[in-house]
């Protein structure tokens, strides 16, 4: 699905990421953790685009470098990248923003019934889809409305940055049985400082990060010893 080869990236000239190797698989979900500061976002920004990334290395998605393409024709290819903090959109509802995602390729109908099946499953109430994009709704159902989204446009890449940041238990459940309901064909990255989530998600590998380094990959099991003993201590380890 995603593969990264001696990937670099900077940002006005100072190195954040430095030679990260790695091939993310389909099907799987990828836990990223790490510190402040150790390049977890900086690496999410590289793999949608951001034009205030310069990249080096080899970024192939599909079989295919996309190093070189825009953010608009990435999320085209396929990759998907949550707001930190997503934002509200007057008078635009969500159902008229996908069916400007997706050129109107879709019966208005259909649309409209895959969003109320999507809700449904992610606990979003019908009323909250119906108004301006965010408008009026807590962090929690602006995140599951983001996984919405990504989960209609069928975005084969998923990155979700620090989606646990002001959702309830109620919420990080059903996000969780989503994701591990609908990763057949998808891969997750999930982009987290804590645990959290992972009692919920389990992903099938969590990596870390520190000073811009891939530096330890493990299972579920790595994140629960981070959280008894903290990240250079295992690091060391």
């Amino acid at each position: 699905m995603l593969q990264l080869q001696k990937l670099s990236v900077k940002i006005k000239r100072k190195l954040i990421l430095k030679n990260i190797n790695y091939r993310f698989k389909t099907g799987k979900i990828y836990a990223i953790m790490g510190p402040n500061g150790s390049g977890k976002s900086t690496l999410a920004f590289a793999i949608a685009g951001h034009p205030a990334y310069k990249v080096e290395g080899s970024l192939m998605f599909a079989g295919k470098s996309i190093a070189d393409l825009s953010p608009d024709k990435r999320a085209k290819f396929g990759i998907f990248l949550s707001f930190q903090t997503p934002l509200s959109l007057a008078g635009v509802n969500v159902f008229q923003l996908l069916r400007l995602a997706l050129s109107k390729k879709i019966d208005p109908l259909a649309l409209k019934r895959k969003i109320e099946a999507t809700a449904k499953k992610l606990g979003i109430n019908q009323e909250l889809t119906e108004r301006s994009l965010n408008e009026g709704a807590s962090g929690g159902e602006k995140k599951k409305l983001e996984i919405l989204q990504a989960a209609i446009l069928d975005a084969k890449l998923q990155i979700f940055d620090e989606i646990d940041t002001g959702v309830d238990v109620d919420a990080l459940r059903k996000i969780a049985k989503f994701m591990n309901e609908n990763k057949d064909g998808k891969t997750y990255l999930i982009i987290t400082h804590y645990n959290r989530i992972l009692h919920y998600i389990k992903p099938d590998k969590v990596l870390i990060l520190m000073d811009g380094k891939l530096v330890k990959e493990g299972n579920f099991k790595l994140a629960e010893r981070i959280e008894k003993k903290g990240y250079e201590r295992i690091v060391d380890s």
